[in-house]
């Protein structure tokens, strides 16, 4: 008995949904190869780093005064002793697991130390994110309806302006301005500012103002001047001209064929620079003393705490990759070009 095939138009038109999954797949499965090799190659920097630092890894812990034998003995115990790729095998095969090491500072394992601080470090990267990308967004579009205005360039120069100012500037003028004159604020936010007891809701929000002012004021120039120069360049476009000789109302105009189009790379920037709203917060949780993980770096590096270091690092990089990852994943599904089987 003869088979029957389906016919040549439903494998054609199957064909046809299956490639836009296809050259997502694709795309993605080379962006996580590419992650996974950056945080190997990071994990050897970081290694290469945390040996190549001066200072005997036993007289760092025991002091200067501790007697010759004691360091030789505690040397070996942590395999300081041993040959550099061997240890190197152990502390990465360890760091999969999850286990970081002691702390030479704390005598305790690093592992919770670097979790606790990335969780507060994502406090305020998010709440930076949250109010600084839709501020940006929105400004950038506002000011690309109304180029060569007025309130075109107060937003493209303040941005600018805002941008320029180095975070450690912009969070010593507002701690003077809002914490010291006015006393509005309070000028630290520690683990317990963060969550004082018995306070409400909005507390400790209270407290994470100051920190997130200077992100945002650094970002949201960034942000409007992606969002401005991808509306103008929809607004410029021939499917937004086609779209307003059809008779479309302009708000309909913009909000389907301009903003669809302009505000994807505004999201995808977005995306990426969640990673250093959560790991490349060192100066500014320095100067607020929050507890996040780039205080926990810059106090690990200060006490030549190598374990606590590197754990940190690597939790930052991993972090940075991550987003990036997210945002490539983002720009996937958000980008038709990307669907095709040549995408990528």
């Amino acid at each position: 008995m003869a088979t029957e095939h389906p016919p040549i138009s439903n494998l054609t038109g199957a064909a046809r949904a299956f490639a836009p999954r296809a050259g997502i797949a694709r795309f993605l499965g080379q962006r996580a190869a590419w992650a996974i090799f950056t945080l190997w190659l990071l994990s050897v920097l970081v290694f290469a780093g945390g040996q190549l630092l001066p200072g005997d890894i036993g007289r760092a812990v025991l002091g200067p005064l501790a007697d010759a034998r004691a360091v030789a003995a505690l040397n070996h115990e942590l395999g300081a002793d041993r040959p550099v790729l061997d240890q190197y095998v152990s502390w990465i095969t360890h760091a999969l697991r999850g286990d970081f090491g002691m702390s030479w500072s704390y005598k305790e394992p690093v592992a919770p130390f670097v979790g606790d601080a990335l969780l507060q470090s994502a406090k305020l990267g998010l709440l930076a994110f949250v109010v600084v990308v839709p501020l940006g967004i929105a400004a950038g579009v506002w000011a690309a309806l109304h180029e060569g205005r007025l309130i075109d360039r107060a937003i493209s120069t303040g941005g600018l302006c805002a941008s320029a100012v180095p975070e450690f500037v912009s969070s010593i003028v507002l701690i003077l301005i809002f914490g010291v004159w006015l006393r509005w604020l309070p000028i630290e936010a520690t683990a317990e500012a963060t969550a004082p007891g018995g306070a409400g809701v909005l507390e400790p929000l209270r407290h994470l103002v100051l920190p997130v002012l200077p992100l945002v004021l650094v970002f949201f120039g960034y942000l409007a001047r992606i969002a401005r120069a991808g509306t103008i360049t929809a607004l410029d476009a021939d499917y937004t001209r086609t779209a307003i000789l059809k008779g479309l109302p302009s708000h309909v105009v913009i909000v389907r064929h301009v903003l669809r189009n302009a505000l994807l790379p505004s999201v995808t920037v977005a995306a990426t620079q969640l990673g250093y709203l959560i790991g490349g917060l060192v100066v500014v949780e320095s100067l607020f003393r929050y507890p996040g993980v780039g205080s926990l770096i810059f106090n690990a590096a200060k006490a030549k705490d190598f374990p606590l270091l590197e754990a940190g690092v690597l939790a930052v990089g991993a972090v940075y990759t991550l987003a990036n990852l997210a945002a490539d994943a983002l720009h996937a599904f958000l980008d038709p070009r990307l669907r095709s089987p040549g995408g990528g």
